[in-house]
């Protein structure tokens, strides 16, 4: 590989021809051609990997367009692994680039992953998370991790039988409403270029042999103090799926927790709730924060944030009657339910699926995020 095209990757040593032949016979999968995916991909097929594989099941929306840089206005509706595969080849015709639009399950991740020098993980939640890390474990395939929300991050290579698998230092996925998601907690887009970039370099230098690969360390990133820290962290030969003895020899969802029965907090769906709301028998209470209440609200709605369910002082604000308590998709919603019986003993619905489903249902050009 003497083309002109990597003539700075044949300058260095460490790479030169060899390594950048070996990059052309690499095989690397990427779950999740978002924020993270977006960078990582386009330095991945930019270095000439051989065979880069876009697993993505999701449309690009307009909200992607403030982080995930392989994508533009006009892609908007379109298929995140296609629209990507198709600027990705035109970026470096030398590369095979494979869309593969197939959502991540128990039943489809072994397959993905099959023939894969590294798999790189750009997903955005603890189940498919899980469902990758085990495949990639029980495949003996390395897989570069990462996380963003809101300025911070976590980097790491989890490879069994080198270092700790993802299991290994989180065996279970933290309790609902602990760990917000990007969409509701927000995340600083450039960050998601820097943290890609990290991805991508952790996976070249799996590839190449190179360097000291964040194997048995966890790198944390602090976009707002600008720092970089480094925890040591280790197998745990209790591992459900890479320890002394395995109980997991399959990928399987994993079980999220809960605190309480997922059905214990009645719920009105949108369509109702907007007759209720035409004949002025219930008052909506929004019980996100201000910034996303500016995005998207419902007409009319009072504001008490979930904050003042927490400390105990929602019931002093809250209006007399019947009320609806909403959020983005329902969750905080029905936390702020629960809440107030415990507080009070009064009884409240929560919106199924928050302002996202009324946007579906009743207002569709009400903006989502």
């Amino acid at each position: 590989m003497t083309s002109p095209r990597y003539a700075r990757h044949l300058l260095l040593p460490e790479v030169g021809v060899r390594g950048q032949e070996r990059l052309r016979e690499a095989r690397v999968v990427v779950m999740g051609a978002g924020g993270l995916g977006a960078p990582t991909l386009s330095y991945l097929v930019a270095a000439g990997v051989g065979r880069v594989t876009i697993v993505d099941d999701d449309q690009v929306d307009l909200t992607n367009l403030q982080r995930q840089v392989l994508y533009a206005t006009d892609d908007i509706g379109r298929s995140k692994a296609q629209t990507a595969a198709a600027r990705l080849a035109a970026l470096n015709p030398d590369v095979e680039v494979v869309a593969s639009p197939t959502r991540i399950t128990a039943e489809t991740v072994g397959e993905l992953v099959r023939g894969a020098d590294v798999v790189v993980d750009g997903t955005d939640n603890f189940t498919t998370r899980y469902l990758v890390n085990d495949a990639c474990v029980l495949a003996g395939i390395p897989l570069v991790w990462a996380s963003i929300l809101r300025f911070d991050a976590q980097i790491a290579v989890w490879w069994a039988g080198h270092g700790p698998c993802y299991r290994c230092v989180f065996p279970r996925p933290p309790e609902p409403g602990q760990v917000p998601s990007c969409a509701e907690g927000g995340v600083l887009g450039a960050m998601a270029g820097t943290v890609g970039a990290v991805q991508a370099t952790e996976a070249l230098k799996v590839v190449l042999g190179i360097g000291e690969p964040l194997v048995g360390r966890l790198l944390i990133h602090d976009a707002l103090r600008q720092a970089w820290d480094e925890m040591p962290v280790r197998r745990d030969p209790e591992c459900a799926v890479c320890g002394d003895h395995p109980t997991i020899t399959s990928p399987q969802e994993v079980e999220q927790p809960s605190v309480v029965p997922a059905d214990d907090v009645p719920t009105v769906e949108p369509i109702d709730l907007a007759s209720e709301l035409a004949r002025g028998a219930v008052t909506v209470v929004d019980v996100r924060g201000a910034d996303e209440r500016a995005i998207a609200e419902i007409a009319g709605a009072e504001a008490v944030e979930l904050e003042r369910f927490r400390d105990g002082t929602a019931a002093e604000v809250l209006p007399a009657g019947s009320i609806v308590l909403v959020c983005k998709s329902g969750g905080r919603s029905a936390e702020a339910a629960r809440l107030l019986r415990a507080a009070t003993g009064r009884e409240a619905r929560s919106l199924a699926g928050g302002v996202t489903a009324w946007a579906r249902d009743v207002d569709p050009t009400m903006p989502t995020y």
